[in-house]
């Protein structure tokens, strides 16, 4: 098998069809749901959308997509031309995440988002309207704010509450220090999803610090649960992994608590 960010995955190498996924999630009280890309060869970006705008359009299900696009592409235009004839997309996702360990490491560079040609074909999304979904590790950070500033009219998602791997002291204060300078970024929102890449847990305890310090930098309103199904699926299940994170807010306010569980992902995603 190929080396993954969250470990040995044998157990989902098999087909995970949406009548599976409604039944991990509608127990719950999920009622939409978006998918987010999942990473088929580079070259198949636009048959996963158009495969997964089937299921949607024969369930109902996802009610949103977030497809794949490289930006440094030359020909970036017509791939989101194609994209866009599909009712259901909603955003790009392009990991630009890059680690020094190269289990963790997705992209080519740690610095690709600020390559100008990769720039330039950035600056296509926001014409039509779509978010961006960025997945970057705590020391890319920076990069991270330039590009939301250079692009304050482009909404990102945060990824995965910014990707939290190194758990010491000095970990946690290069993660909270980086969280803190794309706050001030009023176009960045975060996703409090994928909790368990690197603890292989759905624990309250181990989840808890990572989404009440994230709630405190963002605030509610910019903040939404994500639950990186079926990855958790691997460590848990999709009820541990919601009580979980319920047990993690239960402190908010009934109207904090339902933005975060739905009202601004129905926002950003426009459900």
């Amino acid at each position: 098998m190929q080396p993954r960010i969250f470990g040995e995955y044998e157990s989902i190498r098999r087909d995970y069809p949406i009548a599976e996924f409604l039944s991990d999630v509608r127990p719950c009280g999920v009622t939409e749901s978006v998918y987010v890309q999942a990473n088929w060869p580079v070259d198949k970006g636009l048959d996963e959308a158009q495969w997964v705008q089937s299921v949607a359009d024969g369930y109902g299900w996802p009610q949103a997509i977030v497809a794949y696009a490289d930006f440094g592409r030359d020909d970036i235009d017509s791939h989101l031309d194609a994209l866009a004839s599909l009712p259901g997309v909603r955003g790009i996702r392009q990991q630009l995440h890059w680690h020094r360990n190269p289990q963790y490491r997705f992209a080519s560079r740690p610095d690709l988002m600020a390559d100008a040609s990769w720039r330039r074909g950035f600056a296509r999304l926001a014409r039509r309207g779509w978010l961006f979904e960025l997945q970057i590790f705590a020391g890319q950070m920076d990069e991270g704010v330039r590009l939301a500033k250079d692009f304050a009219e482009q909404l990102f998602v945060l990824e995965h509450a910014g990707m939290l791997e190194d758990r010491s002291a000095e970990g946690f204060d290069l993660w909270r220090r980086g969280m803190r300078e794309l706050a001030r970024c009023p176009n960045v929102h975060v996703k409090l999803s994928g909790l368990g890449t690197f603890v292989h847990s759905a624990s309250p305890e181990l989840m808890r610090p990572v989404v009440q310090e994230t709630i405190e930098i963002f605030g509610a309103g910019r903040c939404m649960y994500g639950s990186n199904f079926p990855i958790e699926k691997i460590w848990t299940d999709y009820r541990s992994l919601f009580d979980a994170f319920r047990s993690c807010i239960a402190d908010l306010s009934a109207s904090e608590q339902a933005a975060i569980l739905g009202g601004n992902a129905v926002q950003a995603y426009r459900l």
